[in-house]
């Protein structure tokens, strides 16, 4: 019996629904899934694997042009996806009329792999006949990519893109143990779901201003202690994320805590810290620290 293995790189503009297709396809929650923009910063990989396959599924930053070190870091994660791809999968949505990036288009396009073209949000779409000149007008641009609608909120037709994505994969062998969910360690997940809810509290340029660190992750036997840093780029922003008498960012670590339970399925106790670092976006030796930088 023959397996089959291969990279199959998720990429798009921001905001249309990349974290969401990864997870609807991988069943857990490993990207941050948020109605703002930009919220996806790493590579983050999801293996879905079966007896005769490993499909290692990875989700990537929207693609834009770069204002902050932290940005230019963002997109090589995005470059390296599309030079790795056995498969890729190129998100966009029923209100996209193009890529916001026209130079990563054109890389796609002179790609040699499978490409699916999923246009998603289709349960957003005014009517059948919008979404059929969407459909077109994709094929047009890249004749040879199969295109198809999808809603990843609703899972339609998701489970037909993981068939059609089997049988395009390479013959091999698989490139992680079959036990394995992620490429990445445990504090990073902590660290995003700590981030994601600065997402959803927090409005304007403040998401946008902050890193998230976990200096200690202690697992004991019946409880598992964390500590962790927010990072931002200003002393009025690190006032915000408080807020009056500690509540807002009591409110951020409650429900941090109670998602990293769930993550993880143990205890946590978790403490949250704020400090302020004026340059880390444009920072190298920091950014290489965060993961973003090589």
């Amino acid at each position: 019996m023959t397996h089959r293995a291969g990279f199959v790189n998720i990429v798009g503009s921001p905001n249309v629904g990349k974290s969401t297709l990864m997870n609807a396809l991988v069943g857990e929650k490993l990207s941050i899934i948020n109605s703002k923009a930009q919220t996806t910063r790493h590579r983050i990989m999801g293996l879905v694997n079966d007896d005769d396959f490993q499909i290692v599924y990875s989700d990537t930053p929207g693609v834009l042009d770069p204002q902050y070190k932290l940005h230019e870091g963002m997109m090589k994660f995005v470059s390296s996806a599309l030079q790795d791809a056995d498969v890729l999968l190129l998100v966009t949505d029923v209100f996209e009329e193009g890529l916001n990036h026209p130079q990563t288009l054109d890389k796609i396009a002179d790609m040699d792999v499978p490409i699916f073209i999923l246009i998603n949000k289709i349960d957003l779409a005014e009517d059948k006949e919008a979404v059929e000149k969407k459909i077109d007008m994709w094929k047009e641009r890249i004749p040879r990519a199969i295109v198809a609608p999808i809603s990843a909120l609703h899972k339609f037709n998701v489970e037909k893109l993981l068939d059609h994505i089997v049988e395009v994969l390479p013959e091999s062998p698989p490139y992680f143990p079959k036990d394995e969910l992620t490429d990445k360690p445990m504090r990073f997940f902590v660290s995003e779901i700590i981030r994601e809810k600065i997402l959803t509290h927090y409005k304007q340029e403040i998401p946008y201003s902050c890193e998230v660190i976990v200096t200690d992750y202690h697992d004991e036997e019946r409880i598992t202690r964390i500590r962790s840093e927010i990072i931002v780029a200003r002393d009025s922003q690190k006032g915000i994320l408080i807020g009056h008498q500690g509540k807002m960012l009591k409110r951020v670590g409650t429900e941090a805590r109670i998602d990293i339970q769930k993550f993880i399925d143990k205890k946590v106790f978790l403490e949250v810290y704020v400090r302020v670092d004026k340059d880390w976006r444009n920072d190298e030796s920091k950014l290489k620290r965060f993961g973003y930088l090589s």
